[in-house]
């Protein structure tokens, strides 16, 4: 065993001088330095394009003059595409992000309904906000809530016999609450998902048919899906 360990001891000493001069005749390569990627920042102005999905929370029609009665519907659904304006401020080394957004929307949101051959339609041709907004930043991600003033121009119109007998359309005013997701996929393109919802305030219809006319308002909810194109 002793002669097993001095002949192990002595092939290391051997060796040692051979092994070194091998290390020092190989070129020293440097490790390629971890490239950085920087983080991203939102702020800037950007415009979009988004589309959707639209059905009412409640549609509300009454007329003071027939005992204050009221009748309620949840019927109107529809989709619709739109486009976006809007300016982001977020400081550096900050996650929070300030913004403002503006955007309007084609569609129709409605529904009809045909009783003894007289159809009645109601429907949200248009409609759109002007909000704040404040969201949360992971990097790429952006987890925001939004909320501010909503218009929707809304068409009810009364027909049988394919003749139109009644049509009258109204802007109305309100508001807007939501939130979402979007991702920043490069550079200057990002992609959203958003859900929100809406009160339009009531407008007074038909006072030529019927006396002191109808009040309608409705509350509406919305989703869509949407891509941005920042300016930076």
């Amino acid at each position: 065993m002793k002669k097993f360990l001095l002949a192990s001891a002595a092939l290391v000493v051997l060796s040692a001088p051979a092994l070194a001069a091998d290390l020092a005749a190989r070129p020293y390569t440097k490790a390629a330095p971890v490239p950085h990627v920087a983080a991203a920042n939102w702020t800037g102005l950007y415009v979009g394009a988004f589309g959707g999905y639209g059905w009412s929370d409640r549609v509300r029609a009454s007329n003071v003059f027939v005992g204050g009665g009221s009748v309620a519907s949840n019927d109107l659904k529809g989709g619709f595409g739109g486009i976006t304006v809007g300016y982001n401020w977020q400081a550096p080394g900050s996650q929070f992000v300030w913004g403002v957004e503006v955007d309007a929307a084609g569609g129709n949101i409605g529904a009809s309904a045909t009783d003894s051959g007289v159809t009645t339609k109601d429907s949200i041709r248009a409609f759109g906000s002007v909000t704040g907004r404040v969201g949360f930043a992971a990097n790429s991600a952006l987890i925001y809530v939004k909320g501010g003033y909503a218009w929707a121009n809304n068409k009810v119109s009364v027909s049988a016999a394919g003749i139109n007998l009644y049509s009258e359309s109204n802007t109305h005013s309100g508001w807007t609450i939501g939130g979402g997701l979007e991702y920043m996929f490069a550079p200057n393109w990002s992609a959203k998902a958003e859900y929100m919802y809406a009160d339009y305030g009531k407008k007074n219809y038909g006072a030529g048919l019927v006396v002191g006319g109808i009040d309608v308002g409705a509350s509406v909810h919305t989703i869509k899906a949407g891509v941005n194109y920042r300016f930076n």
